[in-house]
């Protein structure tokens, strides 16, 4: 008498593989609308940091800000946006702004992103 064994097999099933990756690439499109972003947003602290060591005034500040905007390509926020205060006789600037990526059908990713120069000493 021979005993037969029942295999089982391990894995993930067809259905299972198509699930994960409609996920991996719904997660992938949406990797690659928010990736732009992070990099303006770099490049918006870069220039304010920029400003705020070079300029001395407000309307300094702000035309360093736009000079080096239209270098990085910053169209989310201006030099007009910038908020411009002094704290012991350095230049801060700080800057908000939003971002929405349409994501599908009625719903959108609201991005929020916020900076200030740093102080030197």
């Amino acid at each position: 008498m021979m005993k037969s064994r029942k295999s089982r097999q391990a894995g993930i099933s067809f259905f299972g593989l198509v699930i994960v990756l409609v996920v991996l690439g719904g997660l992938a499109v949406l990797a690659a609308q928010v990736f732009p972003t992070l990099l303006e947003y770099q490049a918006a602290l870069k220039a304010v940091q920029k400003a705020a060591n070079e300029g001395s005034t407000p309307v300094d500040v702000r035309s360093i800000f736009d000079r080096a905007a239209q270098i990085d390509d910053i169209k989310s926020i201006s030099g007009r946006d910038l908020e411009i205060t002094k704290v012991n006789d350095q230049v801060v600037v700080r800057f908000a702004y939003n971002r929405e990526i349409h994501m599908f059908g009625p719903a959108h990713l609201l991005l929020k992103y916020t900076g200030q120069s740093r102080t030197t000493r």
